[in-house]
């Protein structure tokens, strides 16, 4: 058995999300019956997060095995790419890999940026793209607020109420938050994360930027563990997998 790794971008606006389902398009059932077609035998895509409905992708990594050997990784690539395209997917590298690597459970690093268009106009290049958000949100109040996420915490108030991981104790590694031309981008780095955590944590970030709630209400909701405590997760169309790092 042969394992190769791919990277891919997406535009996840009419996708279910990744994960197979037994109903509806999904990123990871497109693939990998484009892939079992190509190399005419059965093929399971596993990937390195499982994204929402609406969520894109910059660079999601996943892996697959197969008893064919690919001889011309650029060849196929390009054949791959001829039935993705048109659903806004592309697979941007194709990399053999060894038996022990897995996308999910080797990943040391998952990157995610959360984009907010704040200003009065409905965005149009944009739709889809980023949460729009027209009061103006103060992102000195935002950033003070973020910093309190960095570090090993309980991330129960950020947890999707549906989410199954063992422990909501986490270790967020950076929170970065910048701004350019109303458009404002938070990044996050952890080696994983809880379902609907960047989510849920953006919809708290917002309420201190419009000035809803106080940095001290901030962490007093996250300090609680208590999912009632969150405010609204913000949708999901604002949120981008950036990177996965091995």
């Amino acid at each position: 058995m042969f394992r190769y790794q791919i990277l891919i971008e997406y535009v996840g606006t009419n996708f279910r999300g990744w994960q197979v389902q037994a109903k509806g398009k999904t990123i990871q059932g497109l693939i990998q019956y484009k892939i079992s077609k190509l190399l005419k035998e059965k093929i399971i895509l596993s990937g390195a997060g499982r994204l929402d409905k609406g969520v894109h992708a910059i660079e999601q990594s996943a892996h697959f095995e197969c008893k064919t050997k690919i001889i011309n990784l650029d060849r196929f690539i390009k054949s791959l790419n001829y039935f993705l395209n048109k659903d806004m997917v592309t697979v941007l590298k194709i990399k053999k890999q060894n038996k022990n690597f897995h996308a999910r459970f080797s990943a040391k690093m998952r990157i995610y940026k959360y984009v907010i268009i704040n200003r009065l106009s409905k965005p149009v290049l944009d739709k889809n793209r980023g949460w729009h958000v027209i009061n103006k949100l103060d992102l000195e109040k935002m950033k003070k607020a973020a910093k309190q996420l960095v570090g090993t915490n309980d991330f129960s108030t950020f947890r999707a109420s549906s989410c199954r991981a063992k422990s909501p104790i986490k270790t967020m590694k950076s929170v970065k938050i910048k701004s350019k031309n109303n458009k404002i981008e938070i990044e996050f780095q952890s080696q994983s994360f809880l379902q609907q955590q960047v989510r849920s944590m953006v919809g708290c970030l917002k309420y201190v930027g419009e000035k809803k709630w106080t940095i001290k209400k901030f962490i007093f909701a996250m300090n609680s563990k208590e999912r009632t405590m969150c405010a609204p997760p913000a949708p999901p169309e604002g949120l981008y997998l950036t990177r996965v790092i091995y």
